[in-house]
């Protein structure tokens, strides 16, 4: 499915017919359906006759194959625990190998781009085409993303690397220079408020805290993250009148708590709502805008009269250091302390 915000990229990509690169990088925020694009250009390609709007026909053998999971000759390459089952996950826990309560990896390790080489060295089942989906692409590390780099150094012929990702960055500058790079950005309101027109529209709260990007907020709306939206803003309001503490035990207990586990909400989502909060104080403090939180404005300009620019912004940088280890914390109940007694004093001028 292609989103109306991503019809002109569409059509410019099925335009290229055989200039097509080698490698494409697909860079933006979360949110914005860019693995749907990855995923609709992949089809499009390994079918045999593709419609007049550019996309796979859906109905020849090479398109069956794929909708049934089996093309042997498109590989997507995702971490561990994004591609568990809902019966693994029955039967080990939230993104748990089968049997063992030990939780996946959230990268994508090595053996699984080694896998993609043996894969390519042999010739193409159904055609000359192989295309190989790689989501996130910044959740490889440095001996992954350097096992892959070799591959797009030395491509083997027919074959099209189509790497997704929402954080640039984190990626090696020899595999973005190796890839045509294609950027998305937020759309326009108007063109979300009339794809949102609807019954099953995510509430504005959500949508506000993805940053106006669609396919986040609904996701999150889903899940059930309303009601964790809300207790979060309830908690991180009145914490300058609380104990830092008292509310970090509170929340190593939210963590753990059928309701996060059924939402998928852990650490990291907890520290980005975070910052998401620290950076709307600062860019009130700056007389810009509330952007994530419009429903707290009140809230947030009593807290933006109390503070500075300089605590703010510190604090923020202090939660993008405690961001990078959020995934595997060592110790979540001295994160959490941590993460609140900064918090704490951005917003007091104190050194609880």
């Amino acid at each position: 499915m292609i989103h109306p915000w991503l019809q002109e990229t569409w059509q410019r990509l099925a335009g290229l017919g055989e200039r097509l690169p080698h490698a494409l990088l697909f860079v933006g925020p979360e949110g914005l359906g860019k693995r749907d694009l990855a995923d609709a250009l992949a089809a499009r390609l390994l079918c045999a006759a593709p419609a007049a709007d550019g996309h796979a026909c859906g109905r020849c053998a090479t398109c069956q194959l794929r909708l049934s999971g089996n093309h042997p000759d498109l590989l997507v390459v995702v971490p561990e625990a994004d591609a568990v089952s809902e019966g693994e996950a029955a039967e080990g826990g939230e993104g748990a190998e089968p049997g063992t309560g030990k939780k996946k990896s959230s990268q994508i390790r090595i053996e699984q781009i080694r896998d993609v080489q043996e894969a390519l060295a042999v010739t193409g089942h159904q055609s000359s085409r192989r295309l190989i989906v790689i989501d996130p692409a910044e959740a490889m590390n440095a001996f992954t993303a350097n096992a892959l780099l070799k591959l797009l150094e030395e491509p083997p012929q027919g074959c099209v690397f189509l790497l997704v990702s929402s954080a640039p960055r984190r990626l090696l500058p020899t595999i973005r220079s190796r890839c045509q790079q294609w950027s998305f950005s937020r759309p326009a309101d108007e063109v979300v408020a009339r794809w949102l027109a609807g019954p099953d529209a995510p509430p504005a709260d959500l949508l506000a805290l993805t940053g106006g990007m669609p396919l986040a907020a609904q996701r999150l709306a889903k899940s059930g993250a309303a009601a964790l939206l809300r207790r979060f803003v309830k908690d991180i309001a009145a914490l300058p009148a609380g104990d830092p503490l008292k509310l970090a035990g509170q929340w190593e207990s939210w963590l753990k708590s059928k309701e996060a586990l059924a939402a998928g909400f852990g650490m990291p989502q907890l520290v980005e709502w975070l910052q998401r909060w620290i950076t709307d104080l600062a860019s009130l403090r700056l007389g810009g805008r509330i952007r994530f939180f419009p429903g707290e404005d009140g809230v947030i300009a009593a807290l933006a009269q109390r503070t500075s620019v300089a605590a703010v912004t510190n604090c923020y940088n202090e939660l993008a250091r405690i961001r990078r280890v959020a995934q595997h914390p060592l110790n979540a109940r001295l994160m959490l302390e941590d993460m609140l007694l900064r918090y704490a004093r951005a917003v007091t001028g104190t050194r609880r």
